[in-house]
């Protein structure tokens, strides 16, 4: 992986993935500290996810793939299936039988295909196995693949074209796809910049693997991120990430929740849990360090209206 695939992705999204915006969020923390977020949840299909789909389609349709399965919890799946929708490629989406309703939907929406497999992201990558032995089609993944962290790191790109002063990137890890590509091309850019990733205490498994230096699996995970559930990074994410990222974070549910309703009363902007996760480590004072320029990815915006009003009326009405 090398900044030039990134550049070559940001070339295929070219006047279809959104230039998502940064915004200052004047304040936040004491003394010259600027915190910026880039508001993912304003891409296209509602994720980062869309940059790293659309790459990996793009690059297959000449080979005529068939029918693309892959595995999702929702967000890569809405993107795989629009990408699909756009290059006129079908899509089969094995999603967990615990999946949100609206992100169903909308992998529904964008033509996509939907099979329920069990609540592991382990499950659901051997059920789309199943399904491409048995139907035929081309199986990809939803974050160990070249083509998807190159466009996830076209994140990191937008970043360091608007802000090069950064001085560190705070990215949400669940597969490992997007702070990999981010690592890739930040540090291509920028070397003395930091890119700390930021999980759920229920789902840290990014975090034991960094420390103990070789790739953990957790049998269990439990978090209201439902887009970070995954058991384990990539193989080819936990590479990049052991060599080019600085340190992982933890959150607390409680956390990740008080960071939406920051985001939602204070910066107006909707934020599911994942994509509230690395904010959550600026809100709750996990940094060690004073940055000058801290940018906070907020991977997504799809989030379940009953629960996302849940949430954010703790705060309407006093609940703790």
């Amino acid at each position: 992986m090398t900044l030039e695939d990134v550049e070559a992705a940001a070339a295929r999204l070219q006047g279809l993935a959104v230039r998502t915006p940064l915004l200052l969020q004047p304040g936040l923390l004491q003394g010259p500290q600027d915190v910026y977020v880039k508001a993912e949840n304003l891409q296209r299909t509602g994720a980062f996810k869309f940059r790293g789909a659309f790459n990996t389609l793009a690059q297959m349709k000449d080979s005529d793939p068939g029918r693309v399965i892959t595995s999702s919890s929702g967000n890569h799946g809405q993107a795989v299936a629009a990408a699909g929708q756009i290059l006129g490629i079908p899509v089969t989406v094995v999603m967990p039988t615990n999946a949100i309703q609206a992100k169903v939907d909308a992998v529904k929406r964008y033509g996509g295909r939907v099979v329920f497999a069990g609540t592991s992201s382990l499950k659901r990558e051997a059920e789309a196995r199943r399904i491409g032995d048995g139907e035929g089609g081309t199986v990809i993944g939803s974050f160990d693949d070249a083509r998807i962290i190159a466009g996830q790191g076209t994140a990191g790109l937008e970043i360091l074209e608007h802000l090069p002063e950064t001085d560190l990137i705070l990215v949400p890890v669940g597969g490992g796809g997007l702070i990999s590509g981010i690592a890739v091309a930040a540090k291509a850019l920028r070397p003395s910049v930091e890119v700390i990733g930021v999980e759920p205490e229920g789902a840290a498994d990014a975090r034991d693997s960094l420390r103990s230096g070789s790739r953990v699996t957790w049998d269990r995970i439990d978090t209201i991120a439902d887009g970070l559930r995954t058991s384990s990074v990539g193989r080819l994410n936990f590479e990049i990430i052991r060599r080019l990222v600085d340190d992982i974070l933890v959150v607390s549910e409680d956390e990740i929740q008080a960071a939406m309703r920051y985001l939602a009363f204070s910066a107006k902007l909707t934020i599911e849990p994942s994509g509230a996760v690395a904010f959550a480590a600026v809100l709750a004072g996990r940094l060690q360090k004073i940055y000058r320029t801290t940018v906070v990815l907020l991977s997504g915006g799809n989030v379940d209206p009953t629960a996302y009003a849940q949430i954010i009326g703790t705060q309407v009405t006093g609940r703790s």
